[in-house]
């Protein structure tokens, strides 16, 4: 596969579905979209690492992938507490939903969130990853 994309410095996974996280860590391993991919089991943890990478100098994610539903801190509750807590940095990073059941209420809450680019189903397909590599992160 010939890519037209430098691979990202770090893609984040945040979802407790271990299948779904490890199914779409080796997607994105094979694919090479990636030179680091971390998995966080929820948005408290994801927080809590973006947090210290503002911080440390910890290496900011390009891109996460986020659940909608999971214990402790789900999607939305995520979302809520990056806004309030200016995490955004330069705007430059993308978020992207994971859902295995997407609800008419959840998709419209979802377009209150500027930061949230689109969502998808789980587990994530290669032209899924591909589409994302092309909207978002192609050389032009």
């Amino acid at each position: 596969m010939t890519t037209q994309f430098d691979p990202l410095d770090l893609i984040m996974l945040v979802d407790d579905d271990d299948t779904t996280n490890f199914v779409n860590k080796r997607l994105l391993t094979k694919l090479g979209v990636a030179k680091e991919i971390l998995v966080k089991k929820n948005g408290a943890e994801a927080l809590e690492y973006l947090q210290k990478s503002n911080q440390d100098g910890v290496t900011y994610p390009d891109l996460i992938f986020l659940d909608i539903k999971m214990p402790v801190m789900d999607g939305f509750s995520f979302l809520d507490e990056y806004h309030a807590l200016n995490l955004s940095q330069d705007g430059s990073m993308i978020i992207l939903m994971l859902t295995s059941s997407a609800s008419f209420y959840d998709l419209e809450r979802l377009k209150g969130y500027t930061s949230v680019k689109k969502h998808f189903s789980k587990a994530l397909t290669e032209s899924d990853i591909k589409e994302i590599m092309a909207d978002y992160y192609q050389k032009h």
